[in-house]
């Protein structure tokens, strides 16, 4: 286990003081931000995206693109082994729900109309990501 997982919040008290207002909603609240409200939806910068709850690496900027869609785009994890998928059944949609596997933080959703060789798009909240800087 990490350093920085063993600081991780016990209790949702203790995650709403760690999180912003927002941060808790989405993560974990399982919420959305407004489409192109988020700071990372246009970022070119390089470097790695991390769980803004917890720190685990989860995508690396090599991997994002621009979908149009509001949210950022990226083709596949940088760790498969960092990220859960659940199914989601929430809003009357069948939908394949994206979370930290270290924290259990709601990241966004995974769509199978992604334009690169992996045909996939993780659709990600920017609120739950932290970018690390090369």
């Amino acid at each position: 286990m990490s350093a920085e997982s063993k600081k991780m919040p016990k209790d949702e008290l203790e995650w709403k003081k760690k999180l912003t207002p927002q941060q808790y909603q989405v993560l974990r609240e399982k919420s959305t931000e407004i489409p192109f409200t988020g700071k990372f939806v246009h970022t070119k910068d390089k470097g790695m995206y991390v769980c803004a709850a917890c720190g685990t690496e989860l995508f690396s900027s090599d991997a994002k693109f621009d979908r149009g869609t509001g949210w950022p785009s990226f083709d596949n994890p940088a760790n498969i082994q960092n990220i859960e998928l659940h199914v989601d059944k929430g809003f009357g949609l069948t939908r394949t729900e994206v979370t930290c596997k270290n924290c259990g933080g709601h990241l966004g959703h995974l769509f199978d109309d992604g334009p690169t060789q992996t045909g996939k798009r993780f659709c990600i909240n920017s609120c739950s990501l932290e970018l690390k800087k090369a």
